[in-house]
């Protein structure tokens, strides 16, 4: 005979169908990090793909269980806060980190007076957890190709560690110190996009330019994507897996609706419209500049470029308006870009769509959400109380403002101590060599990424370019 549970209300039905909707969304967050990772293995050439992949699930894996240890615990802290427990930051720690009850203690067993829907925030965990494995991933793209794996992985540590948990803390939820205030945020624009741009803009630069970006080089023929087609698919698993993703952004309240995760009224329907609706518009913005550019890099990221720029108003904007927003995207995305290229940077994607792209999503939501009521929590009065905030252009900039700092003063102090003792960047005959043959003795075909072979094409190999060793 089964023992009953202690708390039965922990484990009732209305609770199960939560669990399973934010286990979904996890699991797409999942989906995500594969589709940065098939993205990237297009981009890079042939001789570092293997390497890309093995550093690029590394990564991930180090941020998100870095940000279990006590990151989950530092988001918990607004709460703790908004509900007067005493103590709130010691209180929020002891119960959330990795070795506390609320983390150790099966769900029926937590008092609900206590640790109210217990299943649902401690899946939350995992959602976080996938949350920081997409931190470290996209980080990680920021460093393709040169930078050492060691550092690398420090790097995703301690930004999904500590870094991002932080902003998290600012920035997301609707109890938090600044969206208390008027900051607005849906999908994570300040503490996931913005706070990656900016430690990917510092690595980048630090790190320097693979070789062959800007000025040619004997040993290589630069940094040409070998395989534009497994970039293409990894565009179409983030377009499958964004949807799910997003929606675990907010909180479900039987009977009342969906609620944005800034406590800012809202509906799935609306949300799902508006995320397919960002598709469109990015990808319609990327596909003109492809053409008139002729890059069709741009055709790709144009999707991402649509959500990222649209991720603060998703939950609030009508689909109309976010088909504007993200088409306006595009070009900022591009505009980034184009900024880089003349500062010698050497980052296609990551600081153009997370900076970029983060810093106009969080105005541009200032704007769509005007006038619109968002932060508190449920059933609190007087500071806290649901929707007592209003969002503007004013609070938003103030959000990026403080993320920026946040992020550039942690990404300064931890990649440059990274570069002035264990290194950056590998060395020059081992970025030639090949990644993939540097540390996995995997080297490529001997025809690959030699300059004889810059001139390729349907697979053919000239004779010239037979035996030179990659």
């Amino acid at each position: 005979m089964s023992v009953p549970p202690k708390f039965p209300d922990q484990v009732s039905e209305a609770s199960y169908l939560q669990d399973v909707f934010y286990a979904l969304a996890t699991v797409c967050l999942l989906f995500v990090v594969g589709a940065v990772g098939l993205i990237d293995a297009g981009l890079v050439r042939r001789k570092n793909m293997l390497d890309t992949w093995v550093q690029k699930l590394v990564c991930a894996l180090l941020a998100g269980g870095a940000l279990a240890i006590i990151g989950y615990a530092i988001w918990e802290i607004q709460f703790y806060q908004a509900l007067g427990i005493p103590s709130p930051i010691t209180q929020a720690i002891s119960d959330w980190w990795l070795f506390g009850p609320n983390v150790t203690t099966f769900s029926q067993d937590l008092d609900p007076a206590v640790s109210p829907e217990a299943d649902v925030f401690q899946i939350f965990l995992a959602f976080f957890m996938a949350y920081g494995a997409v931190a470290g991933a996209l980080l990680h793209s920021a460093g393709l190709e040169r930078v050492k794996a060691v550092p690398m992985y420090v790097i995703s540590a301690v930004a999904g560690g500590i870094v991002v948990p932080v902003a998290l803390y600012l920035t997301w939820g609707s109890t938090s110190p600044l969206t208390n205030r008027g900051v607005h945020d849906y999908i994570g624009t300040y503490s996931l996009y913005i706070v990656v741009g900016v430690w990917a803009l510092i690595l980048a630069w630090r790190a320097g330019p693979r070789l062959g970006s800007f000025t040619s080089h004997p040993g290589t023929s630069g940094p040409v994507p070998h395989n534009l087609g497994w970039s293409a698919f990894g565009v179409a698993v983030l377009m499958f897996a964004a949807p799910f993703a997003f929606l675990g952004c907010g909180y479900i309240v039987p009977g009342s609706g969906y609620f944005g995760i800034s406590l800012t009224t809202s509906g799935f329907g609306i949300v799902v419209i508006n995320v397919f609706m960002s598709y469109v518009g990015g990808g319609l913005g990327g596909a003109i500049i492809a053409y008139r550019s002729r890059n069709p890099i741009m055709a790709l990221i144009g999707v991402a470029a649509g959500y990222i720029g649209s991720g603060t108003s998703l939950d609030v904007g009508k689909p109309w308006e976010i088909l504007i927003v993200s088409f306006i995207a595009s070009f900022v995305v591009w505009g980034t870009y184009r900024v880089l290229v003349r500062l010698g940077i050497d980052d296609k994607k990551i600081v153009p769509l997370a900076l970029g792209g983060g810093i106009y999503s969080a105005l541009a939501g200032g704007v769509v959400g005007w006038g619109d009521k968002t932060g508190g929590y449920f059933g609190l009065t007087g500071e806290y109380a649901p929707q007592h905030a209003t969002i503007n252009l004013g609070w938003q900039a103030v959000g990026v403002v403080a993320t920026v700092v946040v992020a550039g003063v942690t990404g300064l102090l931890v990649i440059v101590a990274l570069e002035k003792t264990i290194g950056l960047r590998v060395s020059t005959a081992d970025e030639v060599r090949g990644l993939d043959d540097a540390y996995w003795g995997a080297p490529p075909p001997p025809y690959v990424d030699s300059p004889a072979s810059s001139g390729l094409e349907n697979g053919h190999v000239p004779e010239e370019a037979v035996g030179v060793k990659s």
